[in-house]
C-alpha cells in the first residue's frame, strides 16, 4: 500500500465550514499552547489530521484526564483559579491569558477524543470568553500574560533545569512572535483581530 493510502484524513475534510470571525478568536486563544507542526489553529479540531486516539493519550498522559467528568472538573478548575492563584501570590497579578490558553486546548482535545461534543466545546470556549475580554485590550497583552503565567508554571515542575528541561522558554518565546509578527498571514491572531470579538459575527 501507498505510504499516502495511510495518512489520516485532513481536519478540513471531515469539518470543511470555515470558522466565523468569533469561533476563529476564541480558538485562538489556544494558539500559544502548542507550536507542533501538527496543530491546527483555525479548526476547532486541535491537529491539521484526524487523530482521536493521539487527544485522549495526551489529556491522559499529560493531565490525567481518562473520563469526561475529570475533564469537566479540570476545565472549572482553570476556569475559577488556575495556575493565576499562585501568581498572585508571587508576582502580585493574576495572568488569566495561560490559565485561558489551556482551558481552550484541553477543551479542543476533549472534543478529539469524544468527551465533549461539538455544541458542548463551543459552549465551553463561549464561557471564557467574558473574563478573557475584560482583562485583555489586545494580542498583545494577552501573549505578556500568557508568558507570566508559563514561567509561573515552569518554577512549579520538578526535576533540574537542565537541556533536557521540557517546553524550552526560548521556543515558546519564538512562536508568540511569530504570531504577533504583523506579516504573518498564517497567524491566528492576524487573521482575528483584537476587537473582532466585540463585533457582531461574520464568515470569514
Amino acid at each position: 500500500m501507498a505510504i499516502w493510502n495511510r495518512r489520516k484524513p485532513k481536519a478540513t475534510r471531515k469539518y470543511p465550514v470555515p470558522l466565523t470571525m468569533h469561533q476563529l478568536w476564541m480558538v485562538s486563544l489556544s494558539a500559544p499552547v502548542n507550536w507542533d507542526k501538527d496543530a491546527s489553529r483555525t479548526t476547532l479540531y486541535p491537529f491539521t489530521r484526524i487523530d482521536d486516539d493521539k487527544a485522549g493519550q495526551w489529556l491522559a498522559d499529560k493531565w490525567e484526564i481518562t473520563s469526561r467528568e475529570a475533564l469537566v472538573r479540570r476545565l472549572d478548575g482553570l476556569a475559577r483559579t488556575g495556575y493565576r492563584t499562585r501568581a498572585l501570590q508571587r508576582l502580585g497579578v493574576e495572568p488569566l491569558a495561560w490559565d485561558a490558553g489551556l482551558y481552550v486546548d484541553l477543551s479542543r482535545r476533549g472534543f478529539a477524543c469524544g468527551m465533549l461534543s461539538e455544541a458542548e466545546t463551543w459552549t465551553a470556549l463561549k464561557n471564557i470568553v467574558p473574563a478573557v475580554v475584560r482583562s485583555y485590550a489586545s494580542w498583545n497583552e494577552y501573549a505578556e500574560h500568557y508568558l507570566l503565567g508559563r514561567s509561573v508554571w515552569r518554577e512549579g515542575l520538578p526535576g533540574p533545569r537542565d537541556a533536557n528541561f521540557p517546553a524550552p522558554q526560548s521556543a515558546s518565546d519564538a512562536h508568540l512572535k511569530s504570531l504577533l509578527d504583523p506579516a504573518n498571514k498564517s497567524s491566528p491572531w492576524n487573521q482575528a483581530p483584537w476587537d473582532a470579538i466585540s463585533h457582531p459575527d461574520h464568515a470569514r
